[in-house]
């Protein structure tokens, strides 16, 4: 929804230092942008997309009525209505109908006591001015980011990286520590940056300072379990309808992302059969040769037939890559390696011109054990013993390369077996605890696993090339899936439950009885371009691949990871097979090249 900028004590001119970091993050708020300053040390910015109370009265930052608390806030709060006759009946008056005032109003009577109760995605800042505090704060699932700088006493919190590197980008230089995550994982570490000493500010977690810079309290919360018996399909359905209807509230046209799969296709299909109202709708199409195995269009064409005219198919070849490639890059504020985020750039690129909410299928996979790593997991804990020994047998066997990873993966330990799955390649033994310190423990093993998958995975990867590529079209991302309540929920099942419905049971059951058992049934291949045909098939596509990582290779090679060095190296020996870890690779390069 917007941009957030907060600095204390700059180290030079305050008001020309946020005048930067606001214009850093313009795209993120095209509606409006607008700075001030609290103290001799304390100036924040905000930009705003404006989604719901479109008149000028919501701007940001948003003022209390007697100028005692300023807001700057990024997100949508989903139970701000009854947050709102909370504090209707506490004496509150409201100028505006905006979720902006409420917050605000939220925080000013209760500080950070209850903010477990703010349901949505956000991430704020907020200045009581009478108390000389100002309280940051990031939500528990992580849906928009939150970076910043600490040296001494000067803090600069941004929503994205650029903001802060627009105040203090002649310091700044890249962290060659992050090749081997992003090598293994796709992304950094979820505390750390590309950037030396720019920070992530961590979901679910919030501090107050005062206006010297000092940290007055840390504070973290998290959605509690739900206590149930039996999870029910009835009830999944009732809060996912609940859900669907809430990310839809908004006073700017909403579109969804389909991809023709289970979890946005039960999205659209619960949002018409409530309402009987059409919904734009895009999908990414390919060639024509393409299309027997990349079948989204198709699916997509079937379940949005109901109502003609409202659905897009946006053609991406190889040519539209490259012709876009640079624009995309630039808009990249954290090198991801995943060819989801040039999809969803396409497509937002084209929703631009109709919408200014995207839905997306977002989080389901996380939450029900959807991606195949979760499905070969729960084999593997049936019988550990029995794989160990399937994988001594196989050492020199040609088994089919999807069976050797698996195999590969295998360890004594599930933590490990899991974190092998969960990597493009298996993690050395030497950098292995650097990976491990992000594994949760606290839960059962199954449910552990899919934990770290919406923790580390979900936030660093889907979620930020979510925020990322919409907001550089000036469009919100949302994700019903992620929903307070319904992560509520599924976190209150046992570990039985958690592996009963697994592989998304109550997703594809909530479709087959709608008469869609064959999107249900369709096989997973993933949000992404045909990355492994086109290098393949296409020589111009592949050279320029493969020159631009010879030529961060050329760069950086003394700082990649050994099996990082061998692939920049030679990519066309392995793109056959490692074509995944061939495109991350072009990413980053591309990345970094822009960088200078």
């Amino acid at each position: 929804m917007c941009g957030i900028n907060l600095i204390i004590n700059p180290k030079e001119d305050g008001k020309s230092t946020i005048q930067k970091m606001m214009q850093a993050t313009q795209h993120r708020g095209p509606d409006f942008s607008d700075f001030c300053q609290i103290t001799e040390g304390v100036w924040i910015a905000g930009n705003r997309l404006k989604i719901l109370d479109l008149s000028a009265s919501s701007n940001q930052p948003f003022w209390s009525e007697d100028k005692s608390c300023v807001l700057v806030w990024n997100g949508a709060l989903y139970n701000y209505q009854d947050l709102r006759n909370n504090l209707l009946d506490l004496g509150y008056n409201f100028k505006t109908n905006s979720d902006s005032e409420v917050l605000l109003l939220w925080l000013k009577h209760y500080g950070s006591d209850k903010i477990s109760e703010l349901k949505g995605m956000f991430a704020f800042v907020f200045v009581n001015i009478s108390l000389q505090q100002i309280t940051i704060a990031r939500d528990p699932s992580g849906e928009k980011p939150l970076y910043f700088y600490q040296n001494e006493e000067t803090w600069c919190f941004s929503s994205e990286s650029r903001g802060v590197l627009a105040g203090f980008g002649k310091e700044i230089k890249i962290d060659k520590s992050q090749f081997l995550p992003y090598f293994y994982s796709r992304h950094s570490f979820p505390d750390r940056s590309f950037y030396h000493d720019i920070q992530q500010h961590l979901p679910g977690t919030g501090l107050t300072l005062d206006f010297n810079g000092k940290t007055v309290r840390n504070f973290e919360w998290t959605q509690p379990k739900f206590i149930q018996d039996v999870p029910s399909q009835e009830v999944f359905e009732s809060k996912l309808k609940d859900a669907v209807l809430k990310n839809f509230h908004a006073e700017r046209p909403v579109g969804i992302i389909l991809s023709g799969g289970a979890d946005s296709s039960l999205l659209y299909r619960l949002w018409t059969e409530e309402t009987s109202q059409p919904v734009a709708t895009f999908t990414a199409a390919f060639e024509q040769k393409y299309q027997a195995k990349y079948k989204d269009p198709v699916f997509a064409k079937k379940l949005t037939s109901q109502f003609e005219g409202f659905h897009t198919e946006v053609l991406v070849n190889p040519e539209k890559i490259q012709k876009h490639w640079q624009e995309y890059i630039a808009g990249m504020d954290q090198p991801i390696g995943d060819s989801a985020g040039i999809l969803t750039w396409l497509i937002a690129k084209e929703a631009k011109e109709n919408v200014q909410v995207l839905i997306s299928g977002a989080g389901a996979d996380e939450l029900f054990g959807g991606y195949t790593r979760h499905s070969a997991f729960a084999k593997y804990l049936k019988n550990p013993k029995f794989y160990l020994q399937i994988k001594k047998l196989s050492e020199n066997l040609p088994f089919p390369r999807p069976y050797k990873k698996f195999l590969n993966g295998i360890d004594s330990d599930p933590e490990r077996t899991f974190l092998n799955f969960a990597s493009l390649l298996n993690i050395p033994d030497d950098e292995y605890s650097k990976f491990q310190l992000w594994y949760p423990k606290d839960a059962g093993i199954f449910q552990n696993a899919l934990n770290f998958d919406r923790k580390y995975f979900l936030v660093n990867d889907v979620l930020k090339i979510h925020d990322n590529v919409c907001m550089t079209q000036g469009i919100e991302g949302r994700s019903p899936y992620l929903d307070f309540e319904m992560i509520q929920w599924t976190k209150g099942f046992s570990e039985d439950q958690t592996l009963f419905y697994s592989s998304k049971k109550m997703i594809k059951e909530a479709l087959e009885k709608r008469g869609f058992a064959k999107i249900a049934k369709r096989k997973k291949i993933g949000f992404g371009i045909p990355i492994k045909e086109w290098l393949q098939e296409d020589e111009s596509f592949r050279k320029w691949v493969f020159g631009t990582i010879k030529e961060m290779n050329a760069k950086w090679a003394a700082d990649f990871p050994r099996e990082m060095q061998q692939i920049a190296e030679a990519p066309e020996k392995v793109f056959k097979d490692q074509f995944l870890l061939v495109w991350n690779l072009f990413i980053l390069a591309s990345w970094l090249k822009n960088q200078e």
